[in-house]
C-alpha cells in the first residue's frame, strides 16, 4: 500500500501544490511551520476522513479561499485508486476515481495510514476523549459501518441530552432515543472491544520488547456498564467481553439508561454508554497515566502506533503507510528509534524532521528527500 501523489489546492497553507512520493522512506525538512505538518495530516485525512489536530473543516482551507481539495492517487489491494476530498462553506464531498461517494463510509476503507506524532503522548497522560478517539480513528479506517453506528449514536446521544435538559422533560421521548442509543451503542460496544481484544497482546508484545521485559503492558477497555465494567484489574476481561452478542449489550445498555435515567434528568446529560467510555492502561497493574515515567509513557504510545500497523495487516493483508511527523528526535531511546526505523524499511513512510541528523545512514541513502519551505513542497536531488 502506496501513495503515489498528493495534490493540494488551498489546504492550510498551500495554495496549489502536487508531489510524487517514492514507495518506500520520503523525508520532508524544513523549518516549523512551514507545512511539513500539514501535507501528513492531508494524507491521513485521506485514511480516516478525519483532521487529528482539529473537528472543523474550516480550519482545513487557506485563510481567503472558498474551499479546499486533497486528492491522492492510491496503490492498495493490487488495484490504482484516486481518492479526493473537497472541503467548502458547503459540506464535504469524497470521490473516489472521479466518482462521488454518497456517504462517508463508502469512501473510507480503500486506503489505510498510521499517523505518529509527539502528540500520541497524550494518549497515556491526557483525558479519555483523546482515547476514545484512538478507537473511532482507526476503527473507522478498517470497518467503515463503525462510523455509521457511531454517527448514529452520537446524533441521538445530542438528541437526549437536549430533551434531558429541557422542563418538563418529555420521558416518552426520551424511550425513542434511549432504544436508538442501544441499538447503535451495542454496535460501537462491541467493535471497540473485539478490536482491543487482538490489539492489546500485539501492543503488549511490542511494548516488551522496546522494554526489554522490564514492565508488562496492559490494555483495557474501561466499560461505563455495570455488567461490563471494572474486573478488579482496572477495566473489562476482553476475552470475555468481546464474545458478548450484540443482542446482549444492547439489553444491557438500555436497561441501564433507564435506571440512570432519573440522575440524567436531574443532572441534564446522559451518564453512562460508549460516549464515557475509556481505554485503562497500566504497567504491572499500576495505572500509567498517574505513575509512569515520560519515557514509559511515549513507549506505550508508540507501542499502540505499531500495533495499529500490525493489526491493520492482518485485516487487510497489507501494512498501512507510516506518517511520522517529527517523531525521530523525540525517541531517546535507541531500540525505540530502531523499531520505528525497521518498521519505515518495510513499508512506504513520510516523515517530517528539520535535519537529517536523526536518520540513520543507511536510511539517508534510500530516502527520497524534499523541502518544504512556505508551503512549497520541492524534491531534492
Amino acid at each position: 500500500m502506496w501513495v503515489q501523489s498528493l495534490y493540494l489546492r488551498s489546504f492550510r497553507n498551500y495554495e496549489e501544490q502536487e508531489v510524487s512520493f517514492h514507495p518506500g522512506v520520503n523525508v520532508l525538512i524544513g523549518e516549523n511551520a512551514q507545512g511539513k505538518t500539514n501535507a501528513l495530516e492531508a494524507i491521513h485525512l485521506l485514511a480516516v476522513g478525519k483532521s487529528h489536530r482539529t473537528h472543523r473543516d474550516a480550519d482545513l482551507v487557506r485563510r481567503g479561499a472558498d474551499g479546499a481539495t486533497v486528492r491522492a492517487v492510491i496503490h492498495a489491494g493490487g488495484r490504482q485508486r484516486t481518492l479526493e476530498l473537497r472541503l467548502g462553506s458547503g459540506g464535504r464531498r469524497a470521490l473516489v476515481n472521479g466518482v462521488q461517494q454518497a456517504k462517508m463510509t463508502d469512501f473510507l476503507g480503500h486506503f489505510q495510514a498510521v499517523l505518529f506524532s509527539p502528540e500520541d503522548l497524550l494518549l497515556v497522560k491526557g483525558g479519555p476523549a483523546l482515547r476514545r478517539r484512538f478507537l473511532d480513528m482507526e476503527l473507522g479506517q478498517t470497518q467503515p459501518a463503525y462510523l455509521y453506528h457511531l454517527g448514529h449514536y452520537q446524533r441521538a446521544l445530542q438528541q437526549r441530552n437536549a430533551l434531558l435538559r429541557r422542563v418538563p422533560v418529555d420521558e416518552a421521548s426520551l424511550e425513542v432515543f434511549d432504544a436508538q442509543l442501544a441499538e447503535h451503542g451495542a454496535q460501537v460496544l462491541r467493535r471497540r472491544m473485539r478490536f482491543l481484544a487482538d490489539l492489546a497482546p500485539i501492543a503488549a508484545d511490542i511494548y516488551a520488547t522496546i522494554a526489554d521485559g522490564r514492565e508488562t503492558l496492559d490494555v483495557r477497555y474501561a466499560s461505563t456498564l455495570p455488567q461490563f465494567g471494572d474486573d478488579g484489574g482496572g477495566g473489562t476481561t476482553l476475552e470475555a467481553t468481546a464474545e458478548a452478542e450484540v443482542g446482549t449489550l444492547a439489553e444491557v445498555l438500555l436497561r441501564a439508561l433507564r435506571v440512570r435515567r432519573a440522575g440524567d434528568i436531574r443532572l441534564g446529560t446522559t451518564t453512562i454508554g460508549p460516549h464515557r467510555d475509556d481505554l485503562r492502561l497500566t504497567l504491572d497493574g499500576i495505572p500509567a497515566h498517574s505513575f509512569a515515567s515520560q519515557g514509559q509513557q511515549r513507549t506505550i504510545a508508540l507501542s499502540l502506533r505499531l500495533a495499529e500497523m500490525e493489526f491493520i495487516r492482518r485485516q487487510t493483508g497489507e501494512y498501512p503507510v507510516l506518517l511520522l511527523d517529527d517523531v525521530l528526535s523525540e525517541l531517546d531511546d535507541g531500540r525505540q528509534k530502531n523499531l520505528v526505523l525497521a518498521m519505515s524499511e518495510k513499508v512506504q513512510t513520510v516523515l517530517t524532521t528539520t535535519s537529517l541528523f536523526p536518520l540513520t545512514g543507511r536510511l539517508r541513502e534510500v530516502a527520497r528527500l524534499f523541502s518544504v519551505c512556505s508551503g512549497i513542497i520541492q524534491a531534492e536531488g
